[in-house]
C-alpha cells in the first residue's frame, strides 16, 4: 500500500456526504420491511443501479420468500508475488431489510435537520450499506485495494437471516475479514462482541369448555401458559449475561370459555455459545412438562442468531480499525452488546469480524431513530484506511 493509493482513496470519499444522503434518503423512502420481499428487492435495484454505474459487477442469489442476496465484487490482490492471504476475500456486509410495518416511511419520510438524519432504517442499517457501497466504489475507482472486496447486501437479518445465513457463511469461509456496518455506537465505538439469541414460538393445547356451566371440563391452555411464563423467566441470569423474554402472548376462544389455545413467543439471549444448550435443554423441559394436567405444548424455533466472540486475529482487526479511525479523527471504543447480528454467523465460522463499523447512530426499532450525518464520511474513511493496514496488521 501506497501514501498515494491512499491519499487517492480518501480524496475521492471526501467530498461525497451530499452524494451519500441524496442515496439515503431515496433508499430510507423505499418500503423494506422483512417480510416485504418486493420492498426489500426494490432497494436492492437502487444498490445495484448505484454499484454497477461505478463499474462494480452485482450477482443476484435469489431469496424464495425474503429479499435477494446482492454480491458486488473489486478485484485487487493482484500484485506480482501477493500473498495468498491476500487474495482472499475482505468482505463488507450489510442487510437491506427493516423492521417497520408497511407504508412507515410515508408516515415519516426521510429528513435531515441540525446535522441529524431520520426515518425509518436510516441508521439500521442503510447508511451503512451507503457507506459500503461508497468505499466500493472508491476502491474501484481508484484501485489498490490489498485484495478482493466483496460487498454482500442481505435481505432479512431482522428476522435472524433464515434465507439469508447460509450465503452468509460460505462467504464468511473465504474471508479474510469481515467488516460488518451495522450503526456505530453512540460513543463512536465499534461492537466487538455481541449476544447470540433464540427466537422461538410455543403452541399449548388445552380444552374448551363453558366457564359456567361446565367449568369442570375445561383445561386452560391460557393458565399452562401462565405458569410456563414465570418458569422460563425465572431461568434468568443476570450474573452470566442470560436473559429470557416472553415477549408476545395470545390465547382463548372467549371470556366466558375455559381457554383451548394459547400461544407464547419466547426471546433467548446468552454469551457463551455453551450456555445455549444448557438454557435450550431447560426450556425444553418446562415446556414438556404439564402445570395444568391435561395441556399439551410444542415448541418451535423460529430465527436464531450466533454470539460474536472475539478471536485473536479479530482483536487484530480492531487495533487496526482504531488506528485508521484516530487518523480519521475518531475515537472508537470495542463494546459489547446485547442485540445480535449477522456477524455472530461470519464469526462462528471462523472469519476476524468487526461489526457495527458504519455511521454513527442510534435508537434503532424505533421512531426516534437517528444518524450523526457529519460521521458519514469519516466513517468510510477509517473503513478504507483500516482495508489498506490489513497486510501492516499481520491479516
Amino acid at each position: 500500500m501506497s501514501e498515494t493509493t491512499e491519499a487517492r482513496v480518501l480524496d475521492w470519499l471526501s467530498g461525497r456526504q451530499g452524494e451519500m444522503l441524496a442515496l439515503l434518503e431515496r433508499m430510507v423512502n423505499t418500503d423494506g420491511g422483512s417480510y416485504d420481499k418486493a420492498g426489500v428487492d426494490a432497494v436492492g435495484a437502487q444498490v445495484r443501479g448505484f454499484l454497477e454505474g461505478h463499474g462494480i459487477p452485482v450477482e443476484t442469489i435469489p431469496g424464495e420468500r425474503f429479499g435477494d442476496c446482492l454480491r458486488a465484487t473489486v478485484e485487487g490482490g493482484e500484485e506480482s508475488g501477493a500473498s495468498d492471504n491476500a487474495r482472499r476475500n475482505i468482505l463488507l456486509m450489510g442487510h437491506r431489510d427493516t423492521v417497520f410495518p408497511k407504508g412507515e416511511p410515508e408516515r415519516r419520510p426521510f429528513r435531515v435537520e441540525n446535522g441529524i438524519a431520520t426515518g425509518p432504517g436510516v441508521a439500521d442499517m442503510k447508511a451503512g450499506l451507503v457507506m459500503n457501497m461508497f468505499v466500493l466504489a472508491a476502491f474501484k475507482a481508484v484501485g489498490g485495494a490489498p485484495g478482493p472486496l466483496v460487498g454482500l447486501f442481505t435481505g432479512d437479518e431482522e428476522i435472524g437471516s433464515p434465507e439469508g445465513r447460509p450465503v452468509i457463511e460460505a462467504e464468511a469461509r473465504r474471508a479474510r475479514v469481515v467488516l460488518n456496518s451495522e450503526p456505530g455506537r453512540a460513543n463512536g465505538g465499534v461492537v466487538t462482541g455481541r449476544k447470540g439469541g433464540v427466537f422461538m414460538v410455543v403452541e399449548i393445547e388445552g380444552r374448551a369448555a363453558h366457564s359456567g356451566g361446565n367449568f369442570e371440563a375445561g383445561i386452560s391452555a391460557i393458565g399452562e401458559l401462565a405458569a410456563k411464563v414465570t418458569a422460563i423467566h425465572a431461568l434468568t441470569d443476570l450474573a452470566r449475561g442470560i436473559t429470557l423474554n416472553v415477549g408476545l402472548v395470545s390465547g382463548g376462544q372467549s371470556v366466558n370459555t375455559v381457554a383451548p389455545s394459547a400461544q407464547m413467543q419466547i426471546d433467548l439471549r446468552y454469551v457463551e455459545p455453551a450456555d445455549r444448550e444448557e438454557v435450550m435443554g431447560r426450556i425444553h423441559e418446562i415446556v414438556g412438562r404439564s402445570f395444568v394436567p391435561g395441556t399439551r405444548a410444542a415448541l418451535t424455533i423460529r430465527g436464531e442468531f450466533l454470539p460474536l466472540t472475539q478471536t485473536a486475529a479479530a482483536a487484530k482487526l480492531f487495533e487496526a480499525y482504531v488506528g485508521a479511525a484516530a487518523e480519521s479523527g475518531l475515537s472508537v471504543t470495542g463494546d459489547f452488546s446485547g442485540g445480535c447480528a449477522d456477524s455472530g454467523f461470519t464469526a462462528a465460522v471462523g472469519a476476524p469480524t468487526l461489526c457495527a463499523v458504519g455511521p454513527v447512530g442510534g435508537k434503532a426499532h424505533s421512531p426516534e431513530e437517528y444518524l450523526e450525518v457529519a460521521t458519514l464520511v469519516p466513517r468510510a474513511q477509517a473503513m478504507a484506511r483500516a482495508i489498506l493496514r490489513l497486510d501492516r496488521a499481520g491479516l
